[in-house]
């Protein structure tokens, strides 16, 4: 089984150094890894690892650069992986990956356990991240719990069958960040077979701020791209509606003491934009290129 490894990258070359260290590290190291980026200036530091290298892209966008490095690996890999830049997988991802890849013929999709994840808070240093590993790895026994189906994959850490992945791509109408670009894949993904969590792929979300997209744009995202999918068939309506609902009503309560490493004010100037948008009929995922 051949594995490729697809990270799209932008702003964070020391992050991006870190996990080529990391992948590089692995007990079972990918065949192939590309960085994907807009500007050389993103490139990983440090990138001097076999199989590993450096796409420059024409299109910004999580999922334009995912994309374009999907084109790259798809014909010659079985499974391909995306993975933050900001992820930290456990020493040994790829060997469970792959065992449980062939144990599971069925699997067109798998995500794995997060012992911790920063993006619900202020961010994870490398060395936190870190820490949690080596306590998990001190923790655990060899008795982990099995895989189970789930709805979604989490894009932090997503291993799709290259067979089962075929022709189907991100969608490029959700731009820059791609909020909900992971759920809408992943469900498309779901119609050719079956989408698993795996508690055996351990990892850290570090949840890095910077090189995210700003608050007035993320809170239009928070709005247009749920409804864009549902038009569309790609999210149940219950999901888009609570997903929505959810975003809103943090924007609203928190407004007044936000948390330190979260624009409230901004998301939730974004979250009336979109709203007057739609109002309008206006409303459609790139008008955050015009914010």
């Amino acid at each position: 089984m051949k594995i490729a490894v697809v990270v799209a990258t932008l702003g964070r070359p020391v992050e991006s150094g870190e996990l080529a260290a990391d992948l590089a590290g692995q007990s079972r190291p990918p065949e192939e890894v590309v960085f994907c980026v807009t500007d050389l200036t993103d490139a990983p530091l440090g990138l001097a690892h076999a199989g590993m290298r450096t796409i420059l892209c024409e299109r910004k966008g999580s999922c334009a650069q995912r994309n374009i490095g999907i084109d790259a690996v798809i014909g010659a890999h079985d499974v391909i992986v995306f993975m933050d830049d900001d992820f930290v997988p456990a020493p040994d991802f790829f060997e469970r990956l792959e065992q449980i890849m062939r144990d599971t013929p069925d699997a067109v999709g798998m995500t794995g356990q997060i012992l911790a994840d920063g993006v619900t808070g202020p961010g994870l240093s490398r060395e936190e991240a870190l820490a949690f590993i080596r306590n998990d790895a001190a923790a655990r026994n060899s008795g982990v719990p099995g895989i189970r189906p789930r709805l979604g994959l989490y894009g932090c850490n997503m291993a799709v069958r290259s067979s089962a992945l075929g022709d189907l791509r991100f969608d490029e109408r959700l731009p820059l960040y791609g909020w909900l670009e992971d759920l809408d894949l992943s469900t498309r993904l779901a119609r050719r077979g079956g989408l698993y969590h795996v508690p055996a792929l351990r990892g850290v979300h570090r949840g890095v701020k910077r090189g995210r997209t700003s608050g007035i744009r993320f809170g239009y995202s928070q709005i247009a791209n749920p409804l864009y999918l549902l038009v569309r068939g790609r999210v149940p309506v219950h999901y888009a509606f609570a997903n929505i609902t959810r975003n809103l009503a943090a924007n609203l309560l928190l407004v007044s003491k936000p948390e330190p490493w979260v624009d409230r004010k901004g998301r939730l100037k974004g979250n009336g934009l979109a709203a007057w948008d739609l109002v309008r009929g206006r409303l459609k995922p790139e008008r955050i290129l015009e914010l």
